[in-house]
């Protein structure tokens, strides 16, 4: 069977977690977390370089409360290296997501280079990594390679409705930039607090409320992988769903 009545809900998937953030939607997200005992992932830029970004408050002993989220049991997760977009997809790149990238395009030595030098970060303040997304969505064949090659297998990012393997890399699906709860499947969010006012933060806090039972962890998702031949299918037709979509919206 492809779904059971477990197999529908979601993780809450925060991206560009670094020491510049609005750290006190961070806060009260965490308080909120700790009260529902939901277990996010958190996608952490190991050497943040993005002019945007650095503009909002930093925060002093960073690394001292990643190393606290993960010892929760909240999944840190590699989101990219620097953030800084130095390449052009041309609607090229794996997903078709469009626009720039910090990895798409980019040699085998290069991607692995820059994984390198965020894994090292990472283990240099003794956090576990085991999974990545890339910023903007953006990824080439030899992205996944360099992912491979660099000991990471796991992805949050693509089409479907349950996770899912390809070419040996685990994905989890992320459809939707907000938060939906679908009737049947597996996905993450893809959420920015950094752009979230206080009218967000109360939207995300009674979507919590209402389907906390539902959320799981990045563990509970990841033994979902289904790569059944009629599942297959499904996140074929999606995919051509959702780039449809964006090619007319």
């Amino acid at each position: 069977m492809i779904f059971t009545k477990n197999s529908s809900g979601l993780i809450i998937r925060f991206d560009d977690i670094s020491e510049n953030m609005k750290w006190e939607f961070m806060e009260r997200c965490e308080s909120l977390f700790d009260k529902y005992k939901i277990k996010p992932v958190l996608g952490v830029i190991p050497n943040n370089q993005d002019i945007e970004l650095k503009k909002y408050p930093k925060k002093e002993n960073f690394w001292e409360k990643v190393k606290s989220w993960e010892n929760k049991g909240w999944t840190i997760a590699m989101h990219g290296y620097s953030h800084v977009y130095d390449n052009e997809t041309d609607k090229k790149d794996f997903f078709g997501y469009g626009g720039k990238s910090e990895f798409f395009g980019h040699s085998l030595e290069e991607q692995k280079r820059r994984l390198g030098k965020g894994i090292k970060i990472f283990k240099k303040n003794n956090i576990n990594i085991k999974t990545f997304f890339a910023p903007n969505h953006t990824y080439d064949e030899t992205t996944f390679t360099a992912l491979k090659q660099s000991g990471i297998n796991e992805v949050i990012d693509g089409y479907g409705l349950l996770p899912y393997t390809y070419k040996e890399i685990k994905f989890i699906p992320q459809l939707f930039y907000k938060t939906v709860m679908l009737p049947i499947g597996i996905q993450s969010t893809q959420l920015h607090i950094n752009y979230w006012n206080e009218k967000d933060f109360k939207k995300f806090e009674k979507f919590i409320v209402n389907n906390h039972k539902k959320i799981y962890s990045y563990n509970e998702v990841i033994k979902f992988v289904n790569d059944n031949y009629v599942f297959k299918i499904i996140n074929i037709i999606i995919e051509k769903i959702l780039k449809l979509k964006r090619i007319f919206t």
